[in-house]
């Protein structure tokens, strides 16, 4: 254990050192911090983001950020990995907000775009459609499937609700609305 400890002291002493010559521009310096690192922190970067692609551009991202900032390093405040870590997960998550955020502008100018043509009266008649079919469905239930699944689901109750108010015990209200949606769902033709 207390090698472990040592070899981690000596990586951080030497990550550090190198970080302290990438700040004076020093190119070698650089290649062997990114040798020494670059696993370490495309991994984070690729946990975060779970899209090799986007993983790939955001490390390189972190290493020119790390070249333009390693003499703020500072070894007082933390380790060298911690550090580098840090600004790694930084630069991820705002990477995953750019990326909402240009999703939530797409689908905002395509409400403003394709809302013009949304048809009302296609939308209605596929409720009322959907509708027929739920009732139809419900018609082949048994009375006390449908009764349990109506309190629940249009009556709004709580299954515990439902048992009281049918005046039976709640594994019995839970199975009938089990059995009464399997049934609901095979008349429906869904899986």
């Amino acid at each position: 254990m207390d090698s472990a400890v040592t070899a981690r002291a000596a990586e951080s002493i030497e990550l550090a050192a190198l970080l302290h010559r990438c700040g004076r521009a020093d190119q070698e310096a650089f290649a062997e911090l990114y040798d020494r690192t670059c696993a370490r922190v495309f991994g984070l970067v690729l946990r975060v983001l779970h899209d090799p692609g986007y993983a790939e551009e955001t490390t390189q991202e972190v290493y020119l950020q790390i070249w333009r900032m390693a003499s703020s390093f500072d070894p007082a405040k933390g380790s060298a990995v911690t550090w580098l870590m840090t600004l790694a997960h930084r630069r991820a998550v705002d990477r995953v907000r750019a990326e909402q955020a240009h999703t939530q502008r797409e689908v905002a100018y395509g409400i403003r775009v394709l809302g013009n043509e949304f048809d009302e009266v296609t939308e209605e008649v596929e409720r009322r459609l959907d509708q027929q079919a739920v009732l139809a469905g419900l018609a082949t239930l048994t009375e006390t499937q449908r009764e349990a699944i109506s309190l629940a689901y249009y009556g709004g109750r709580t299954y515990a609700e439902v048992a009281t108010y049918l005046d039976v015990g709640l594994p019995t209200v839970k199975s009938r609305i089990r059995d009464g949606l399997t049934r609901l769902k095979k008349s429906l033709g869904v899986t």
